[in-house]
Parts: structure tokens; C-alpha cells; sequence
């Protein structure tokens, strides 16, 4: 495995750096945000944006990757994100970042499938999953790191930008040094989402859901921490321990699933992400060393939704059919994700910035109710595959390295 890895180094060494720039600009576009009086209606706006890009960029990227290769690629959009990253600093105005964040939602949806697209060609298939959870825990590990570049020089300056942008621009060094072939050609998903609702409506809807509430963190996070009055060390506390907890608790609650009806593992993983949300509320404002222990936890059973969704979703379905489902869903979470930090930035306008709290509460609660209701209605489906901790800020590229679609990946894969 460690001669695997080796191989895979230049490949995680390079979204790595990316994701350390990318984790850092998204907290601070939040912070920046709240200093230039965007409003939370707006701020949600803005940051929803990126994953509008996200979306689009999953169907105009794999034409582009076919056309020009993935290192000249890798090159282009990686400079379209450097000089992205630095524009922020210079037109702080809501309608210019809106443009910004959409076309660094679609760049970055080209850069993760191209980096995806070599793990992919270079992993041998009795390694899959080790090196997909590899790859899962180093996106997670890098964006949770990238929340303490904001400490580094007066966030009213161009400083914490420009060293997101070092970060951006230094992860094209890897790609273009990298002795591995070209990989095949990116397939451009397929929305059907009509049918999976048949197969499996609890995991249509908890992805749905995923996407709320991951999007509104990620966009609304940095500015509901700073509306706290917590210093740039607590704000980046506070959204790396929510990072971490998600990486870190995926595993245990995961291989619960494993062995039980998964309907209700998610019910109860939306219970604990009802109890810690409220928690926070209660403590947010008092007791602020507490709150990054709760957010910790937050994270740890919010960032299992989206996973367990998938998981159950795929206990419904041939193995024939779980790439392509599996491609819609990350799509679908995509929606969600857009209209989240919208949904959420009305709310903190309206009722106050404990009201993202309340709109985390709301959402898992609504979901936690329809998955004990899926129980009552459908009898369980005993898992038909191990849980996969996964991270929704990806392509539909990394589900190819997924041990339970490799056959169909295999069949799938166009011949050159």
C-alpha cells in the first residue's frame, strides 16, 4: 500500500496545496463579507454561487478535458483561480464576486476531476478503497488546514488572499512535474433523478438535504462566526473542528450502518446533529470554548448524511446502475448547496445570526422525521455494500475509485 501511495504522492501533494488555498478563501470571502456589510441575504447569494459553478462545471469541463488534455487544463484553470483569488481583494462588491465565485465553482470542478481522473488511472484495483479513503481524508484534512491562513496578515488587506492564491497556483507544480499517462477521457453526468426517487426516496431527499446544510456551513459558517465577535483564531477554530469532526467520526457511525437498517442510523445521526446544533445555540454567545467541542460534534454526525444517504441509495440499486446514481446524487447535493447559503442568509437577516443554528436543527430534524417514516412504510433492504465515508465538495470522477462500482467502471471506461 505505501509504495501506492508513493506513487499517488505528486497527485495528493497537488490537491492538497489546492485545497489548503481553496479552504482558506472560502472562510475568508465570509468574513470579508461581513466587514463590508454585504448583509446575510446577500453573503448567501454570493457564496451559494460557487456551487451554481460547481454544477455547470460538471458539464463543461469533460468536453475541455477531451479538447486541450488535462496538464494544459490543469494549467489554465489553475490560473483562471489564482487571478480569481486576487480579484476578490480588489472589487469588494457583491455582484462582482457573485460572477467571481461562479467562475471559481466551475474551475474547480475541472481541477478536482482532473487530479481525480489520474488517481484514478494510476490505482490498481485491489487498492481502491484504501486509496480512496486516502484521497477523501486528504481533501478533508487540507480545506480544515487552509481556515488558519486568514491568521496571517490583516484580513482588510490583500495578504490572506494573495497566500490563498500562492496556495492555488503552487498546485500546478505537481500536475505539470507528474510522470503519470493521460488519463481517459471524464464522462459528463446524467440527471435521472425521477428514478432513483422510485428506488430510493429517503436518499434523494437526504442528499437534497446534505446539500442544505453543508452549502449554508461552507458560505455562511465564517460570517455567522464572526457575527459571535470571535477573533480570526476563533473563527478558524471553529470551522476546522467542524471539518474534523467530520472526518474523523465517518468511520464509526459508518460501519454502524454497516450492520443495521441504515434508515435508521441516519435518523439517529440526524438527531445528534439536531441535539449538537441546539446545543451551540445555547452556548454560542456564553461559553464560546464550548461551542468548538459541539461544532466538532456537529460535524462529525452532519457530515454522515450525505455519505449514509449514499449508501442506502446503493442498497437499492445493481451494481450496473450505482455509478451513474451515485453521479446524479452529487449533482442533486450540488442544488441543495446552492440554495443553503441562501435559505440561510434570509434567515440570519430576519431572526439573527442564532437562526443558522436553528436552520441546521430544522433541516436534519425534517429529514431525521422522514427517515423514521421511511421505516414504518418500507421494510428494511439489508446492506448490500460497505459504507464509504465520502466528501461532498468533489467530481463525479473520484466515484470511480469507489471498490463497489469498479466493475462497472471497468465496463464503462471508453477505449482509446
Amino acid at each position: 500500500m505505501l509504495r501506492v501511495i508513493v506513487s499517488l504522492f505528486s497527485l495528493l501533494l497537488a490537491v492538497a496545496v489546492l485545497l489548503v488555498g481553496m479552504g482558506a478563501l472560502g472562510t475568508l470571502l465570509g468574513v470579508r463579507a461581513g466587514m463590508a456589510h454585504f448583509g446575510a441575504p446577500v453573503t448567501g447569494v454570493v457564496m451559494g454561487a460557487y456551487f451554481l459553478g460547481y454544477i455547470i462545471g460538471s458539464f463543461l469541463c469533460p468536453p475541455l478535458l477531451r479538447r486541450v488534455g488535462h496538464i494544459r487544463a490543469f494549467a489554465v484553470m489553475s490560473a483562471i483561480v489564482t487571478a480569481v483569488a486576487l480579484t476578490h481583494s480588489l472589487y469588494v462588491e457583491p455582484f462582482a464576486w457573485f460572477a467571481l465565485r461562479v467562475i471559481n465553482g466551475t474551475c474547480m470542478m475541472g481541477l478536482y476531476m482532473i487530479v481525480e481522473s489520474w488517481l484514478n488511472a494510476i490505482t490498481p484495483n485491489e487498492r481502491r478503497g484504501q486509496v480512496f479513503a486516502v484521497y477523501m481524508a486528504t481533501t478533508l484534512v487540507a480545506l480544515g488546514a487552509g481556515q488558519y491562513l486568514i491568521l496571517v496578515g490583516d484580513l482588510t488587506s490583500t495578504v490572506p488572499f494573495a497566500l490563498a492564491a500562492i496556495c492555488i497556483s503552487l498546485a500546478v507544480v505537481p500536475i505539470a512535474l507528474t510522470r503519470i499517462g493521460q488519463p481517459e477521457p471524464v464522462v459528463a453526468p446524467s440527471l435521472s433523478l425521477k428514478r432513483l426517487y422510485r428506488l430510493a426516496p429517503l436518499g434523494v431527499v437526504g442528499t437534497l438535504c446534505s446539500g442544505l446544510i453543508t452549502g449554508a456551513f461552507w458560505g455562511m459558517g465564517p460570517l455567522f462566526a464572526q457575527r459571535l465577535g470571535l477573533p480570526p483564531r476563533g473563527i478558524a477554530l471553529f470551522m476546522s473542528a467542524t471539518i474534523f469532526g467530520g472526518a474523523l467520526l465517518q468511520w464509526p457511525i459508518g460501519r454502524l450502518s454497516d450492520n443495521s437498517d441504515r434508515r435508521k442510523v441516519l435518523a439517529v445521526a440526524c438527531l445528534g446533529g439536531v441535539t449538537a446544533a441546539l446545543a451551540a445555540y445555547g452556548v454560542a454567545l456564553a461559553m464560546p470554548d464550548i461551542l468548538f467541542a459541539i461544532a466538532f460534534i456537529y460535524g462529525g454526525f452532519a457530515f454522515t448524511v450525505y455519505s449514509l444517504s449514499a449508501a442506502h441509495t446503493n442498497d437499492h440499486l445493481g451494481k450496473e446502475h450505482t455509478l451513474e446514481a451515485a453521479r446524479s446524487l452529487l449533482l442533486l447535493n450540488g442544488i441543495g448547496a446552492v440554495i443553503g447559503p441562501m435559505l440561510a442568509g434570509l434567515l440570519m437577516d430576519k431572526l439573527g445570526t442564532g437562526s443558522l443554528l436553528i436552520y441546521f436543527a430544522t433541516v436534519l430534524a425534517l429529514l431525521g422525521i422522514y427517515a423514521l417514516y421511511r421505516t414504518r412504510v418500507h421494510i428494511p433492504v439489508i446492506p448490500s455494500e460497505s459504507f464509504k465515508p465520502m466528501a461532498d465538495n468533489t467530481s463525479q470522477v473520484v466515484l470511480e475509485m469507489d471498490p463497489r462500482v469498479e466493475d462497472q467502471v471497468r465496463e464503462d471506461t471508453p477505449t482509446t
